[in-house]
C-alpha cells in the first residue's frame, strides 16, 4: 500500500495517516484540541506529540474549551508538572488563553476556522509540491491573532489546515489521495 513518505515510516503514524489526518474534521472541542496540539508541535516533531496525545486529553480536560479557559495558577502548575506532556510554559499559557479566546467568540470555533478552507485547493503530486505556508493560513493566522489567539503562525495555521481536512495534501500516489492532483 503507498502512503505519503511521512505516514509510512512507524505504526503510530502509519495509523494517524490511515486514519484521521486529512480527515474532515468538525465541531469546537475536537479542532481546538488540534489547534493546541499544532501549537505544541511547533519545533518538535509531530510523532511526540501524537505519543503523548492521550496525555494531553486527560491533563487538558479532553480539551474542552470553557473548562481550559477556567484555569488559574494551580492548573497551571500542575501542567508545569506533568512530565506525560510538553512542559513548555509559553505553550501551556497559550493554550489557555486560546481557551479563553474561543469562549468569547462572536462565532463558533469551528465556522471561523473552516472559513479559511480554499475552494480551489488541489493535491500535490509529490511531497516536494507540499507546501508549509499557503495564502489561506496566512490569512488564518493574521485572523486568530487579531481575534487574540497566540501561537498559531501561519506554518502551525497550515499544519492545522491538513491535520483537519480542510486541504487534501495527500500526494497523487498515496492511496488516501482524492481528487486530482496540480504542481503548484
Amino acid at each position: 500500500m503507498i502512503r505519503c513518505p511521512w505516514g509510512d515510516s512507524t505504526p503510530d503514524y502509519i495509523d494517524y495517516h490511515d486514519n484521521e489526518w486529512g480527515v474532515e474534521l468538525h465541531g469546537d472541542a475536537a479542532l481546538f484540541e488540534r489547534m493546541c496540539l499544532e501549537s505544541f508541535q511547533s519545533g518538535l516533531s509531530w510523532i511526540t506529540i501524537l505519543r503523548k496525545r492521550e496525555n494531553f486529553r486527560r491533563a487538558f480536560d479532553d480539551f474542552r474549551p470553557e473548562v481550559v479557559a477556567e484555569y488559574g495558577p494551580e492548573d497551571f502548575d500542575r501542567l508545569m508538572a506533568d512530565a506525560g506532556i510538553v512542559r513548555n510554559r509559553a505553550k501551556i499559557n497559550a493554550a489557555i488563553n486560546n481557551a479563553r479566546v474561543v469562549t468569547g467568540l462572536d462565532v463558533g470555533l469551528d465556522e471561523l476556522l473552516w472559513s479559511f478552507a480554499p475552494e480551489d485547493h488541489r493535491r500535490p503530486p509529490t511531497a516536494d509540491d507540499v507546501p508549509a505556508i499557503t495564502p489561506e493560513s496566512k490569512a488564518m493566522a493574521k485572523e486568530l491573532k487579531r481575534r487574540g489567539f497566540v501561537f498559531l503562525g501561519p506554518t502551525t495555521c497550515y499544519a492545522l489546515m491538513q491535520a483537519t481536512g480542510m486541504v487534501d495534501d495527500h500526494i497523487a500516489a498515496c492511496f488516501r489521495a482524492t481528487g486530482p492532483a496540480t504542481a503548484r
